[in-house]
């Protein structure tokens, strides 16, 4: 039942040492150039380390709220998948000699046409605000179960189309495959996390 998460775990960490190397050196052996500060490469690792950090957060937060098997195995998995991608990228920016935070607004760099109006500490599509993060700590059982999903469908909503934007733009072909195992991840835990939502007698947000 829970082999998405655990192929997406897997994918990222057969990523790490390949991309490690890759982002500085080509397969001929040449040192390539460091992503620009506003190339999608950073903009990417950046705002997906953030976008990560609170999904990484709302299931530590789950994890203390509930006792049920399922949720807390979904939470147990989002935390290393996540938590092991986001030092990924992390340590992309570290050996590009870029910092880990940017003036540019979040997801400049997909050029999308639209800006999304950051509001309550939500920053991107998905992210869950201050007030829903405080709400989630205030619930037990059930009640936390629910809101933890519904959370977490709507951020893996944002992260896909975050990861796919990168995709449909990547030069960097280590961050590119990256991108691409965590659309196929987050796709597949979306159809999970939404079976279980029915499961509990609920719809997605609401």
């Amino acid at each position: 039942m829970w082999w998405p998460a655990a192929l997406a775990a897997s994918v990222a960490l057969c990523l790490g040492v390949p991309a490690l190397v890759a982002s500085g050196t080509s397969a001929s052996g040449t040192v390539s150039a460091a992503p620009a500060t506003d190339s999608p490469e950073a903009g990417f690792a950046r705002d997906m380390a953030t976008h990560h950090q609170q999904a990484v957060d709302l299931s530590f937060i789950v994890r203390d709220r509930t006792s049920d098997g399922a949720v807390r195995n979904l939470a147990f998995d989002i935390i290393n998948t996540q938590a092991n991608q986001r030092g990924m990228m992390m340590g992309w920016l570290d050996q590009w000699g870029l910092s880990q935070s940017s003036q540019a607004k979040p997801m400049a760099w997909m050029k999308m046409g639209h800006e999304y109006p950051p509001h309550d500490g939500s920053l991107m599509p998905g992210m869950a605000t201050n007030t829903q993060l405080e709400k989630l700590r205030g619930l037990s059982g059930r009640e936390a179960e629910v809101a933890y999903l519904q959370l977490m469908l709507e951020h893996h909503k944002g992260g896909v189309e975050m990861a796919q934007g990168y995709v449909d733009l990547a030069s960097n072909e280590s961050e590119k495959r990256l991108a691409q195992s965590m659309v196929i991840g987050q796709t597949s835990e979306i159809k999970l996390i939404t079976d279980m939502l029915a499961e509990r007698g609920a719809k997605p947000g609401s």
